[in-house]
C-alpha cells in the first residue's frame, strides 16, 4: 500500500513541475522578444533622432548671415588637438664646464656692512677729527659757490648801473656800448622784438633824440648772479624839459655775459 502511495505522490509532483516549466517558458521567451522589441524600437529612435538633428548645409547667403557654429566629433577633436607651442623663454642650457658665476657680487645681493665703531678713544678721537674735517671742507665748498655767485652778482649790478646812468643822460654811444653786438630784446614770454646793436641804436637813437627828458629810477631790483630783474618808473618830457607829461612802470629783465648785457626781456 505504502509503495503504490508512493508512486502516486511522484507521478503527481512530476505533473505539478512539468505544468510550471509549461507555463514559465512561452512567460520567458515573452519577455525575451519584448526585450528585443524594445532595443530595436531604442535603436529606431536614436537613428531618427540622429537624422533630425543632423543640420542641412546652408546655403551662401545663410552662412553670411549667421555665425559659424562648428560641431567636432571625437575624430575631428583628435584630429584638430594643438600641435605643441615652443616657449618663447630662452632655452638655456647647462653646460657642465661653464665657469660658475658669483651672484652675491650683483648689485642689490650684497649685504650691506655696518660701519666699524670705534673701540679705543684714539680710534674715537680719529672719527671725530676725520667728521669735524669733512664739515669744514663742506662749508669751504658752500661758501666759495657763494662768494662766486656774490660776485657774479656784484659785476651784473654795476653794468645795469652804468645802463641806467647812460639811458637816463641820452648817451647813445654810452647806452650801446653795454650791449652785446647780437643782443636780443624779448616780450614775455617769448616774442622776440628785434635782435642785433643796428636795431637797438634805430629804436633808442629816435627816442632820445625827440625826447626832452629820460629818467628811470628803479622801485625794487633783484640780483642773482648774471640776472637783474628791475621794477622801475620811466619819466619822459616830450615838449619842456622840466615838465614830465609821461610816467609808465616797468619789469625789466636782464641777462649779463662777460660785462655785456646779451638778452633783455621786457614784461608788459
Amino acid at each position: 500500500m505504502k509503495p503504490l502511495f508512493f508512486v502516486v505522490s511522484l507521478l503527481f509532483s512530476w505533473q505539478l513541475l512539468a505544468t510550471e516549466s509549461a507555463s514559465v517558458e512561452p512567460q520567458a521567451k515573452t519577455e525575451a522578444k519584448a526585450g528585443e522589441d524594445k532595443v530595436a524600437k531604442d535603436k529606431a529612435e536614436l537613428a531618427k533622432a540622429t537624422e533630425s538633428a543632423s543640420v542641412e548645409k546652408p546655403t551662401e547667403s545663410e552662412l553670411q548671415d549667421s555665425p559659424a557654429v562648428i560641431t567636432l566629433t571625437p575624430e575631428l577633436v583628435q584630429a584638430t588637438a594643438p600641435e605643441a607651442v615652443e616657449s618663447t623663454q630662452p632655452i638655456t642650457a647647462t653646460n657642465p664646464n661653464a665657469p660658475q658665476v658669483d651672484t652675491s657680487k650683483v648689485l642689490g645681493n650684497e649685504t650691506a656692512k655696518p660701519a666699524a665703531i670705534p673701540k679705543t678713544q684714539q680710534e674715537k678721537a680719529v672719527a671725530v677729527a676725520q667728521a669735524e674735517q669733512a664739515v669744514i671742507q663742506a662749508k669751504e665748498a658752500l661758501t666759495l659757490k657763494q662768494q662766486v655767485k656774490a660776485k657774479q652778482s656784484r659785476e651784473s649790478l654795476a653794468v645795469i648801473e652804468q645802463l641806467i646812468k647812460a639811458y637816463n643822460a641820452r648817451n647813445i654811444d654810452a647806452f650801446i656800448s653795454i650791449y652785446d653786438e647780437n643782443v636780443e630784446f624779448y616780450a614775455f614770454p617769448n616774442e622776440l622784438l628785434f635782435k642785433g646793436k643796428e636795431k637797438l641804436i634805430a629804436r633808442y637813437g629816435i627816442m632820445f633824440k625827440k625826447l626832452k627828458c629820460i629818467k628811470s629810477s628803479p622801485i625794487k631790483r633783484i640780483v642773482h648772479g648774471n640776472i637783474v630783474i628791475d621794477h622801475e618808473l620811466s619819466e619822459t618830457c616830450s615838449s619842456d624839459p622840466n615838465v614830465v607829461d609821461k610816467r609808465t612802470e616797468l619789469i625789466s629783465s636782464y641777462q649779463v655775459e662777460n660785462g655785456k648785457i646779451t638778452k633783455v626781456l621786457f614784461f608788459r
